[in-house]
């Protein structure tokens, strides 16, 4: 599964390919509702989920709000925690049984050094999350929950195959009842 991420990329070549998969040694197991991080932890690797869901999410005394999703075939990690070797804000936790893969953040970042289309692909990666921010920045600035449901459909409609509604709707700002109704 993860070879087949590296292989959509067609500028990876086979030895790009085989230098890369054999990185991502740490294999996590994780039952539903453990953390593969929790605030306060500096993120030391980043992770390909080979199976399963997680939310990332951050606390407030009264709720969570769910930023992102994990599920198969995408990689995942807390990225300003990952980037800056700070203490993350937000948590990971699995919402059922999850496997994952992940390669350490030293091993990464040598290895991006040393081949530049692993550095493209990062650069590939980190494009496509950002418009995805960016998409969910102006969804969550629409007035009308309709309308942010709708924006969610058209871009990510898998969403629903993988993550349980309620964490669809804190991701969404709704309620679980609205989104219920509008799902009809």
């Amino acid at each position: 599964m993860l070879r087949s991420l590296f292989q959509q990329a067609p500028f990876l070549t086979p030895e790009d390919i085989d230098a890369f998969e054999p990185l991502w040694q740490k294999r996590v197991q994780l039952s539903r509702y453990d953390f593969l991080i929790r605030q306060g932890q500096v993120e030391q690797g980043l992770y390909f989920v080979t199976s399963g869901a997680l939310r990332i999410y951050f606390p407030l005394p009264d709720e969570d709000i769910c930023v992102g999703f994990g599920y198969p075939n995408t990689l995942l990690v807390s990225f300003p925690s990952f980037v800056d070797a700070k203490p993350s804000a937000y948590y990971i936790q699995a919402l059922k049984k999850s496997e994952l893969r992940g390669i350490s953040k030293a091993d990464f970042v040598q290895l991006m050094e040393h081949r530049p289309n692993i550095k493209r692909f990062w650069y590939e990666q980190l494009e496509k999350a950002l418009v995805g921010k960016i998409e969910r920045e102006v969804d969550l600035l629409l007035p009308e929950p309709e309308q942010r449901l709708q924006r969610m459909m058209q871009r990510s409609p898998h969403l629903f195959q993988h993550i349980p509604k309620k964490y669809i709707a804190s991701y969404l700002r709704m309620s679980p009842e609205t989104l219920s109704r509008l799902r009809v």
